[in-house]
């Protein structure tokens, strides 16, 4: 059942709309053991592998593997409370992985598989994880930090049982019951831990509450065209461990009983993303501008066999040329979502009520109020560039930075909660994004923040002084850029710079590498020594 009213216009939406959170409320229950109740049989989902092998599941077997896994977990010590990191691509053990976990009343981390060691390391250890659910790959960039993880009790793996003592997960999986009760929690109670990047310090994590589902679905059923409608398949090469993949795609799929196709490219190609679009008839998906981009210059007649019915699109600016690109090859509009890992979709858009605006994101999601403040946390007037922000209360509002209290209070002023990006209003209510007012660095969709990339390079004997921003970039939005000075003795060239990217892709992960590094006799710092980055940037 869909929160938001069909409605003749996006006003008539927003103003017929209201929330309605139950007290008691878990992810597990509102998604696969709803299903497995009303729709046993009914494939929730789809999973085509590397070698094109394709396996369907129904929302029973679903229950029926969150139910043993959450017995698992429970026989290895982990309970309410507890964090479990999932470190995995698409598909059904990510997801199994995360239901289990929520059914048990734990919290679950999600983890990109793209980290190494020491991406995992701060994580792991901030989070203060019981317990990793992996492949070989996550397991063996474990292995290399494990002595630093003290709260780690057990690494289940995909790969089977492995030398760090990893234990083999579908063996361990198949020794629980297939009978579980599913916590009763509240909708308040924390469900999930999702780190983002920051500015001034290594990434952090956001806590979120079981209701943070329900707060993403107004926005996104909005821009999926009236989301759900008979016929509807859901695909997205967005990763399930991040907040757009998990919150975004995979559980409004499983709440609305709509069958979503796990298909995690190792690398992004455009035309394996149209071929798979049209073999399983994907009717509606959610990509990132620069993967649209990449596609748009695969192609640009009609993409003949794709059957999409809506398409959207956030984490960066679309551009028109995109709006009209869509139009030609898919024979729609694409919508655009904004927002962040701490309040995320609160900003919509849906072409078939409401007209495209060049420059602007679309108008504040059912629900949700959106404005742009100045300094002091009014509201500024049409046109006037402030800060964009959410008002709280708000169930798709993140509840804490984890154990961080200075630096969850200093993201509100009254009850406005500050998304760090400036934007415009117009006296119609659509809203343009004008930058960012921090230094995080969007680059292809990920938001990266410079300081973790920073401490990574100066771990290099190499390396004296780093300071890393954000360069515009035609395709990706922006690409990350470090300016090095070197140690004494040491000399910047082609060979050093390639040197300095691949440690950082082996010690973070591949898309954190900078694509351009620049070499300097001394770093521009302000008097109380913080690198200027506005000079960095600057210097192009």
């Amino acid at each position: 059942m869909s929160l938001i009213p069909e409605r003749e216009s996006y006003e008539a939406c927003y103003r017929d709309f209201r929330w309605s959170i139950p007290d008691r409320l878990n992810i597990a229950n509102i998604t696969c053991d709803r299903q497995a109740a009303w729709r046993p049989d009914q494939v929730g989902l789809i999973v085509e592998d590397e070698m094109g092998t394709v396996t369907r599941y129904r929302y029973r077997e679903i229950r029926q593997l969150a139910n043993r896994l959450a017995n698992a977990y429970a026989a290895l010590g982990i309970s309410s409370g507890d964090r479990i990191a999932v470190v995995l691509s698409q598909g059904v053990e990510c997801l199994v992985a995360h239901l289990a976990a929520y059914k048990l009343g734990a919290i679950s981390v999600p983890l990109s598989p793209l980290f190494g060691p020491e991406g995992l390391s701060h994580r792991l250890v901030d989070s203060a994880t019981s317990l990793v659910v992996t492949d070989a790959e996550g397991a063996a960039a474990i292995a290399a930090v494990v002595d630093d993880i003290g709260t780690l009790r057990a690494i289940l793996s995909t790969g089977g049982n492995g030398p760090g003592g990893e234990l083999d997960l579908m063996e361990t999986l198949l020794k629980g019951s297939d009978h579980f009760d599913t916590a009763d929690t509240a909708a308040t109670d924390p469900a999930v831990l999702i780190y983002t990047s920051g500015t001034t310090g290594l990434p952090r994590g956001v806590l979120h509450a079981h209701q943070v589902l329900l707060g993403h679905l107004p926005g996104m059923e909005f821009c999926l065209g009236y989301f759900p409608k008979p016929g509807d398949l859901y695909w997205s090469p967005a990763d399930w461990s991040w907040v757009a993949g998990l919150l975004d795609v995979i559980l409004p799929g499983f709440y609305h009983g709509v069958p979503v196709l796990a298909r995690r490219f190792a690398k992004f190609e455009a035309e394996a993303a149209f071929d798979l679009m049209a073999r399983h008839g994907v009717r509606n998906s959610l990509i990132t501008p620069t993967a649209l981009k990449l596609m748009r210059q695969s192609r640009s007649e009609p993409a003949r066999g794709v059957v999409l019915r809506s398409l959207c699109t956030g984490g960066e600016p679309m551009g028109t040329e995109l709006l009209e690109w869509g139009r030609s090859v898919f024979g729609l509009s694409i919508n655009e979502i904004y927002g962040q890992t701490e309040a995320n979709v609160v900003v919509t858009s849906n072409a078939e009520v409401m007209s495209p605006r060049a420059g602007a994101i679309g108008k504040a999601s059912p629900g949700h109020v959106v404005e742009i403040v100045g300094d002091n946390g009014q509201v500024v007037g049409p046109g006037e560039q402030g800060q964009i922000a959410v008002r709280r209360p708000n169930p798709v509002m993140f509840l804490e930075y984890w154990h961080s209290p200075k630096a969850t209070a200093e993201k509100f002023i009254g009850n406005w909660c500050l998304t760090g990006d400036l934007g415009v209003k117009d006296q119609d209510g659509y809203i343009a994004f004008r930058g960012r007012v921090d230094d995080v660095i969007n680059t292809s969709g990920y938001r990266i923040g410079p300081v973790e990339i920073e401490t990574c390079l100066m771990r290099h004997p190499d390396v004296a002084l780093v300071g890393v921003v954000g360069k515009p970039d035609a395709s990706r939005g922006e690409i990350i850029k470090a300016f090095v000075v070197t140690s004494e003795g040491v000399e910047g060239s082609d060979s050093l710079a390639h040197s300095l990217q691949s440690f950082v892709r082996r010690r973070l992960a591949a898309y954190q590498y900078p694509r351009e590094i620049a070499f300097l006799d001394e770093m521009p710092v302000t008097v109380s020594g913080k690198i200027r980055r506005e000079d960095l940037r600057a210097l192009g």
